[in-house]
């Protein structure tokens, strides 16, 4: 059995395996949900800015210390 419908036993099928107007729901709408959401214009919130600030100087620590050992 395989999962290809078979023309002459699915309604709504023109001859051919066309679909005639009106059978098919319309199409989704292309420009629903685009655009900015909420306030975009605060940037980046002072919390993440700290923790990636603070990874950076705790690895140039890190390959500071490493290349004074080395």
């Amino acid at each position: 059995m395989t999962n290809d419908p078979e023309p002459e036993r699915t309604p709504g099928l023109e001859p051919g395996g066309g679909v005639p107007p009106g059978e098919t729901p319309p199409g989704e709408d292309s420009t629903g949900g685009t655009g900015p959401r909420g306030d975009i214009s605060r940037g980046w919130a002072k919390g993440p800015v700290f923790v990636i600030g603070a990874l950076v100087v705790l690895f140039a620590i890190t390959v500071l210390i490493w290349a004074a050992i080395v």
